[in-house]
């Protein structure tokens, strides 16, 4: 029977799906790509190099999740939680679909479209963390998105490793199982997920109501926007060491790919630990806006600690490091929803996973052009953006914030 908990529990396996499925495809499709002895039209396409055909399908799904995310919360105000839940986890489904078909008949385009289609499906993860937030009071809201960004941060663990075992099934089969399993997903939220409807009325067409009611439209607010640009900037730098830490290890330790799986390991464990013990307790010493500026401003330091860091110590820094990322980030959602509720929780949760998603493709392209410098570069530029933001949230918008 449908209950809060069996809510939260189904909301969580959901945002898992979403990040395990960014994270799938890297140990599967890079070495398909990159497999010179094959013959096959998909990795042949148009003459281009193999690693521009992959970065091309590796970029399609974050771009699509963008996309997604800036509607797909905000028509859930409109039309109720689990219907638009329920719609998506169907088209994501047929997405893995129509991506495990495109492969097997060697279609680079139509494997690119799936890609795109089945991003745009998954932003709803803006929908999980409205019904996690609409919860309260059965379940606190910070309690409940600690649990959901744990099980996100999973999801970063459990999809290169289901991606790598699935691999000896065949390329294409990997996306059909997982097809699925959010098939299954969608089956579990049709009968675990209480009934959570929007704040808002649907009138007019779809089409309609996502010009009027899309989470970019939350910009117009002028208390909002201070807010927004700390966390464009926060999740810049977040972002700055997501992409390119790795190639740090390579270039300064010369880590092969096991190494920095370890490493990843670590990041992502004392992320996952940290959520669900730590950010309750520090968000109630410090305050969510206390939690938020010192938790930016420490994990700035860190990321410039790094490039000094020796192997030795390289460990300990990333069990500080995914501890930090995980109370500041996880705070700062639901200091959105409590100070922005009129607004819709989907609609506010979109509009900062699309910022995320933003903030993602900048870096990337940004922080490559400063790796050509020293991948160590691209690192300190992450903690500068982390220590500017810290003290934009401060001067910017903390002295006249009013305390939720």
């Amino acid at each position: 029977m449908a209950s809060p908990r069996s809510t939260l529990y189904t909301v969580m396996l959901v945002s898992l799906l979403g990040t395990a499925g960014i994270a799938l495809p890297y140990p599967v499709l890079s070495p398909f790509f990159l497999d010179t002895g094959a013959d096959n039209a998909l990795i042949q396409f148009m003459d281009l190099p193999p690693k521009i055909l992959l970065g091309i399908i590796l970029a399609l799904y974050p771009l699509g999740s963008l996309l997604g995310s800036s509607f797909i919360g905000a028509i859930s105000d409109l039309y109720g939680r689990k219907r638009i839940l329920v719609i998506s986890l169907l088209l994501a489904a047929a997405g893995y679909g129509l991506t495990g078909y495109a492969v097997s008949i060697e279609s680079y385009p139509l494997f690119a479209l799936a890609r795109l289609l089945t991003g745009i499906c998954e932003g709803n993860v803006a929908i999980s963390r409205a019904i996690a937030l609409e919860l309260h009071p059965a379940i606190s809201r910070t309690r409940a998105i600690s649990l959901l960004y744990a099980t996100a941060y999973a999801g970063w663990l459990v999809g290169p490793l289901a991606g790598g075992y699935l691999m000896a099934f065949g390329v294409a089969n990997v996306f059909l199982i997982t097809g699925g399993v959010t098939l299954l997903a969608t089956l579990l939220v049709q009968i675990a997920i209480v009934r959570v409807d929007g704040v808002g009325h649907a009138g007019g067409s779809v089409l309609e109501n996502i010009a009027a009611n899309n989470s970019i439209g939350l910009l117009k607010l002028a208390d909002l926007r201070p807010l927004i640009l700390y966390h464009f900037l926060f999740t810049l730098g977040l972002n700055a060491f997501y992409e390119f830490y790795p190639l740090w290890l390579v270039e300064s330790f010369h880590f092969d790919s096991v190494s920095i799986g370890w490493g990843t390991v670590v990041i992502t464990l004392s992320m996952i630990i940290s959520s669900i013990y730590l950010l309750a307790p520090i968000e109630n010493r410090l305050g969510a806006l206390g939690t938020v500026q010192v938790g930016s401003l420490l994990l700035g330091c860190l990321f410039l600690l790094l490039p000094l860091a020796s192997p030795p110590g390289l460990y300990p820094v990333f069990l500080a490091i995914g501890a930090v990322i995980a109370v500041a980030n996880g705070v700062f959602p639901v200091y959105m929803a409590n100070r922005f509720e009129d607004y819709g929780h989907g609609r506010v949760q979109g509009l900062l996973t699309t910022n995320f998603y933003a903030a993602n493709v900048i870096a990337s392209l940004v922080g490559s052009v400063i790796a050509l410098l020293g991948s160590s570069w691209s690192l300190v530029a992450g903690g500068v953006l982390c220590i500017l933001a810290s003290a934009w949230l401060y001067t910017g918008v903390r002295r006249h914030a009013t305390t939720v």
